[in-house]
């Protein structure tokens, strides 16, 4: 019982629902008091001491009716051969979904053989060729005894029986463990031959060649069963993959596109894109946003202490320590928004702005020749439209990086002090125009740090129109910056580093 609770816990972490130590000890403790017998105020008790919020009651409702259900598996001998073709396939002749060719299912109907017109991959338990012919379904009438304990189970109709034998065959694979969608036909397999499988096709072999009628019988019955069986299981096997792995797939999707260039994100995944900067800025955000507070240890400030003990005549009562004092930066964000950085300058905007506990004033620009401020469109608007109209209206022209500099002195160079990062992000190629280095120079001596994302590789920053190498001169940190995982280290680096 005490695996069963914490495979519960398991599923829940697994659904974003935060479950400290202590809290799983306070689970493992109630269930010791309400015991498992009463469904109903199991629920109710696990609900008090694991989740915390209402987005988590609702969680764990969703997850608890979905662990704790039992499958109606009923012990009827409806066939599955309308669908045994694929299922087949899968579960015996393949480690993934889709492992075997199937028949036409058409030309299959309801309680004929399951296994019939179909050539199947062979693997470990697999039926000959042979025993996949077709044969005339001998209709009811008296049966053999079944031999192998699969078959026994099959032809004793229990519902709870077949749901226990699955559960610990699943438990005995483990199909917790499963991560992928395409894993499903290799856990049905594994499960069905945990289950007893291999001797069930011997069996079912053995009756088929056997002289007595109620023998072949028996091995048609056992063959639409065996098929019922692998459908149900196939069912179990994905509800247990929506409870234990839809949440690791998600995160393993996010994994990726953290760290896959931007440039070759396509459209559809932008959404996804979208949630993932958010939740990358709430956590660079919930870290850097907090004030320090008095401390109680460390290093001691010696003048301070004096002073605050001067009333005691040199009696040193209350001890004051030395702390840092947290300043937000004060951010300019230049960004490149040609064609060829587009997709670049929007994650960045969105990451900036999505920081504004943290980053309160931010300023922005745009260019692609000439240079304006945008700050008063993200004012105005949702951050996905002004991002949009940005791109829409500054995303023409033929990139003049000298222009862009020489517009942005003339619009903010007397806001430039030494409590300024100025951050910059483009791909540093000019059409052979002039740079301006003149202008990075007297950027870089007035504000306390100049970046330069460039979201080229290293390798490129020297090559045909690329003017990097004269702009790293003035830079006090110039990186290769093309995908979230590139960004989230550089914006984390500068909060770490403002103090």
């Amino acid at each position: 019982m005490d695996r069963t609770l914490a495979n519960f816990i398991r599923a829940l972490r697994n659904s974003e629902v935060r479950i400290s130590t202590a809290e799983t000890l306070d689970a493992f403790n109630a269930v010791e008091l309400v015991g498992y017998k009463d469904r109903a105020f199991l629920k109710r008790s696990l609900s008090i001491v694991l989740p915390k919020t209402a987005d988590e009651k609702e969680t764990f409702d969703n997850c608890f009716d979905q662990f704790f259900s039992i499958d109606d598996i009923r012990g009827e001998t409806e066939s599955a051969a309308a669908d045994a073709d694929e299922e087949h396939g899968d579960a015996e002749g393949g480690d993934g979904e889709g492992g075997g060719a199937g028949g036409d299912p058409d030309q299959q109907s309801r309680g004929a053989n399951a296994a019939s017109n179909n050539k199947k991959k062979k693997s470990k338990g697999a039926l000959s060729a042979a025993e996949e012919a077709e044969e005339p379904d001998l209709g009811p009438g008296e049966m053999s005894e079944a031999a192998s304990n699969l078959g026994q189970l099959l032809l004793l109709d229990s519902r709870v029986e077949l749901t226990v034998a699955m559960a610990a065959a699943g438990e005995a694979v483990d199909l917790i463990e499963i991560q992928v969608f395409t894993q499903k036909g290799l856990y049905t397999r594994r499960i069905m031959e945990q289950m007893g499988l291999v001797d069930l096709n011997r069996e079912i072999s053995t009756l088929r060649d056997s002289d007595r009628v109620p023998d072949r019988r028996l091995g048609q019955e056992l063959r639409r069963r065996r098929d019922w069986l692998r459908e149900q299981i196939r069912d179990y096997v994905e509800k247990q993959f929506l409870l234990h792995a839809d949440a690791s797939g998600k995160r393993l999707r996010e994994e990726l596109l953290r760290k896959v260039k931007l440039s070759n994100v396509e459209h559809r995944s932008f959404r996804l894109i979208q949630e993932i900067v958010y939740k990358m800025a709430k956590r660079l955000s919930s870290l850097h946003s907090r004030r320090k507070k008095v401390f109680k240890r460390g290093q001691l400030n010696i003048t301070r202490t004096l002073r605050k003990n001067m009333s005691y005549d040199g009696a040193i009562f209350d001890l004051q320590w030395k702390s840092v004092k947290i300043d937000r930066p004060k951010v300019f964000a230049i960004c490149d928004v040609s064609g060829s950085v587009a997709n670049y300058a929007r994650f960045m905007l969105m990451f900036l702005y999505s920081l504004e506990d943290v980053m309160p004033k931010v300023r922005s620009f745009a260019f692609s020749s000439d240079l304006a401020e945008v700050t008063d469109l993200f004012d105005r608007n949702s951050i996905e439209d002004a991002i949009a109209k940005t791109l829409r209206d500054y995303g023409g022209g033929s990139t003049d990086y000298g222009q862009a500099l020489q517009d942005f002195k003339k619009l903010c160079l007397d806001d430039i002090d030494n409590r300024t990062t100025i951050i910059i992000l483009g791909d540093a190629r000019n059409n052979y125009g002039d740079p301006r280095t003149d202008i990075m120079k007297e950027l870089y001596d007035r504000c306390k740090r100049l970046i330069w994302l460039n979201p080229e590789p290293r390798s490129s920053w020297t090559v045909g129109d690329a003017e990097m190498r004269k702009y790293t001169a003035y830079c006090h940190q110039a990186d290769e910056c093309n995908s979230l995982m590139h960004l989230e280290r550089v914006v984390g680096n500068l909060l770490r580093s403002v103090n």
